[in-house]
Formats: C-alpha cells, sequence, structure tokens
C-alpha cells in the first residue's frame, strides 16, 4: 500500500502540522516503507509461537524490576501545556463543538 502526498496533507491538517512540499514527499515514501514492512511481517508463520505477556529482553518475572515507583512528580506547567494549543482560553483548551 502507498500512502500519497494527498494522505500526507490530510493527517498534518488533522494533526495541526505544517509540512513543507518537500516533507510532505518525504514523509510520504517513508510511510509507504514502513507500510511495505508490516505486509512483510504479516506474511511471517507465527503459529507456533507463545504469545508473550512482556516485551523486552527480561524473563516475565523480572519485569517488576525495570517498572519505575508510582510516585507524584512534578508536570508540565498549564502555561506550557497551552503554549501549543491551536486555541485555548489562558485555562482550557479550547475544541470545536462535535455534539450538537
Amino acid at each position: 500500500m502507498a500512502i500519497d502526498v494527498k494522505t500526507v496533507r490530510h493527517v498534518a491538517h488533522l494533526a495541526r502540522l505544517e509540512l513543507s512540499p518537500a516533507e510532505e514527499e518525504q514523509f510520504a515514501a517513508q510511510l509507504t516503507s514502513v507500510l511495505g514492512y508490516i505486509e512483510q511481517l504479516s506474511s511471517v508463520d507465527v503459529s507456533q509461537v507463545e504469545p508473550l505477556s512482556f516485551a523486552g529482553d527480561v524473563e516475565p518475572h523480572q519485569a517488576h524490576a525495570l517498572l519505575r515507583e508510582d510516585k507524584p512528580v512534578q508536570s508540565l506547567p498549564r502555561e506550557d501545556a497551552l503554549a501549543a494549543a491551536p486555541q485555548q482560553d489562558g485555562q482550557s483548551f479550547l475544541v470545536p463543538r462535535i455534539i450538537e
């Protein structure tokens, strides 16, 4: 499956990204390559492979050692988060109403 520039433009618009024509071409080629690789992977017979509950080079019973302690940490300041928003009111993100 090939991704064309029109699709890249559509996704970039939805993500509120501004891409140059060269970037659109580059992303179209890269995404087409990724999808080609996924198609290759889908042809691999994995019927004899046991499912894993943990991905990595660790035995499942050791997985807990890789997880950090769950404790509160300083979050992103509201002003910094809102600075990247297309629309905001100083307190919240503003999004288009989709339900009438």
